[in-house]
């Protein structure tokens, strides 16, 4: 991990008067302990039991492969809030939470359309609905209102490694490579494009992809996939090496689970359909590219 950078003035304020000292604000902080346990009861659902979601989930899903890769994203959810509630500085986990923001949205447009296959009176029906119900407004909302702390780079005053950086940056904070940032974000325009042509028009997905896949999770699963493709956008124009450790750590963690997860059900996809190695070869590659490039920055 790397080092947390300390206050040390509190000449923190900008031109508009709004202290910019990357403060994890309060609200911020306690949401994150609200969210974060309710995302593990649904990693625990879904990645453990993923054969008994019309027991224990809002709606019975079939086959087990879609459960299993749902849960795996929660897992790294759990992850990033509990990062969200112990760390200390904003600008550390906010490229997340624009793609966070795009998948509630997501979930919430996908529950209202298709609202009839879910299980009603279930209580984790009800507690999707607060969820996705919720978090659509709060997960912008925070982005936007915590966001005014971040100073867009050490702020005067600030130390890391013992000494005070004078607001021109630090060794912790040394840049991201341009060629990462700019192909992160190409590949990520491109992506959150096909996305949401798919996500409108679920058909050619449904009727192509390698595992049985209905509307609702269909468009759940492209929810999903609107996490990585927007965080890839944002990630473009974030410069700071320190903003990239946590959300490389939390998208690390999703794709070892996905690919665990088609290990567990592997008897669920189509192996000759051309499009089930398409995606298994791009997870394989980011989770890959994503740990060397964690590795080479701790080592800087």
């Amino acid at each position: 991990m790397g080092e947390r950078i300390r206050k040390r003035s509190v000449d923190t304020t900008q031109g508009d008067g709004i202290p910019r000292d990357d403060r994890v604000l309060r609200i911020t902080r306690w949401s994150g302990y609200v969210i974060a346990p309710v995302l593990f009861l649904a990693f625990v659902s879904l990645y453990g039991a993923p054969g008994s979601t019309e027991r224990y989930f809002a709606w019975g899903i079939s086959p087990d492969l879609t459960p299993l890769l749902m849960g795996a994203g929660y897992g790294a959810g759990v992850y990033f809030f509990y990062r969200v509630v112990t760390t200390d500085e904003w600008h550390r986990v906010h490229v997340l939470f624009p793609g966070i923001a795009v998948f509630t949205l997501a979930m919430g447009v996908a529950t209202v359309l298709h609202w009839d296959a879910f299980t009603h009176g279930h209580f984790s029906t009800w507690l999707w609905v607060f969820l996705y119900v919720v978090t659509p407004v709060l997960i912008p909302a925070l982005w936007v209102y915590n966001g005014r702390t971040d100073p867009g780079k050490p702020a005067p005053g600030y130390v890391t490694g013992g000494e005070t950086t004078t607001g021109n940056g630090s060794p912790d904070d040394a840049a991201v490579p341009s060629v990462v940032r700019w192909t992160s974000g190409f590949v990520g325009v491109v992506l959150t494009a096909a996305i949401l042509i798919l996500f409108v028009w679920p058909e050619p997905m449904i009727d192509r992809w390698p595992w049985a896949v209905s509307p609702l999770t269909a468009r759940v699963l492209l929810g999903w996939a609107f996490v990585f493709s927007v965080v890839s956008v944002f990630f473009a124009f974030e410069t700071r090496r320190s903003a990239a450790k946590i959300p490389i750590e939390s998208l690390v963690i999703w794709f070892g689970l996905l690919l665990v997860g088609f290990a567990r059900s592997w008897g669920d996809v189509d192996s000759a359909n051309p499009i089930m190695w398409v995606v298994l070869g791009g997870i394989t590659v980011y989770l890959v590219g994503l740990s060397a490039l964690y590795v080479l920055m701790e080592r800087r």
